[in-house]
């Protein structure tokens, strides 16, 4: 009834730990940008099929997914590498509680919690924070969100929501790997429109609403650390604060050369 699909890229210190909290009476699909560590073969022995597929962006290969790998269940669910799903997600599937909201929608909005070096952030992200994951094969389709870089569903689709959050282990103190990524990110994110026909959460709303301001840097600085109680993360807490205020002065850094450059 479920398949689990995986998007990897040289996932080979994320990819055990997911893979371990997976139940085996689940297939696995693992869809390949082009690993160049052990990726592979970590994900061979567990017995995951493996498709490979150029990075096209996460709408775009979430589609791959459900168009290209030969599945044949009526459910998908994409779980990131460093994604871990309690089996108490598992158990709700497939009770009469999970059968009947899953009987009536074509995707399910399921809630997440990140950890910092392995340290659960309990305010600071601001939650909940709903993302598309469990999809049902015959109706579901992707599109890129307002930010450029992300996803979201097409409107189309009839929309459920789950209470049990999945967790998210995002950062494990790379920060400059973790800088690189989101400068490109960044370039993607200066010029935020909402793409047509696509469902947009609440925050999506917010951001474009908000535009390209400098105040938003000194916003989402007080927004993560003092609105949502950051703060009592402790030293966690104040990292991701900073982190993702970097990332917005980086967004703005990048709007105004570009700006200039046209100027």
């Amino acid at each position: 009834m479920l398949t689990v699909v995986i998007l990897t890229k040289n996932e080979a210190e994320n990819l055990p730990r997911c893979l371990a909290a997976i139940p085996e009476r689940y297939p696995i699909v693992i869809v390949d940008s082009g690993s160049s560590d052990n990726t592979i073969a970590i994900a061979r022995d567990r017995g995951c099929r493996i498709y490979p597929n150029p990075w096209p962006g996460f709408a775009g290969q979430r589609n791959f997914a459900i168009k290209q790998c030969e599945i044949d269940t009526p459910w998908l669910l994409f779980v990131d590498a460093d994604e871990i799903y309690p089996e108490k997600f598992y158990d709700w599937f497939e009770s009469e509680v999970g059968l009947a909201v899953t009987g009536s929608i074509d995707v399910l909005m399921v809630p997440s919690i990140l950890y910092l070096r392995s340290k659960r952030l309990n305010h600071a992200p601001g939650y909940p924070i709903y993302h598309p994951r469990l999809v049902r094969r015959d109706t579901a389709r992707f599109v890129r969100n307002h930010t450029g870089h992300g996803e979201a569903v097409v409107n189309t689709c009839r929309i459920g929501y789950c209470d049990i959050p999945y967790q998210h282990y995002f950062y494990h103190g790379e920060i400059i790997e973790w800088m690189h990524k989101h400068v490109d990110k960044a370039a993607q994110e200066v010029q935020v429109q909402p793409t047509e026909g696509a469902v947009m959460t609440m925050r999506g709303r917010i951001s474009v609403l908000l535009g390209r301001s400098w105040l938003r840097i000194f916003a989402r600085f007080l927004y993560h650390f003092v609105v949502r109680g950051g703060f009592l993360d402790g030293g966690a807490g104040l990292e991701f604060a900073l982190m993702f205020t970097w990332y917005e002065a980086t967004i703005y850094m990048q709007a105004k050369a570009g700006i200039q450059a046209r100027g």
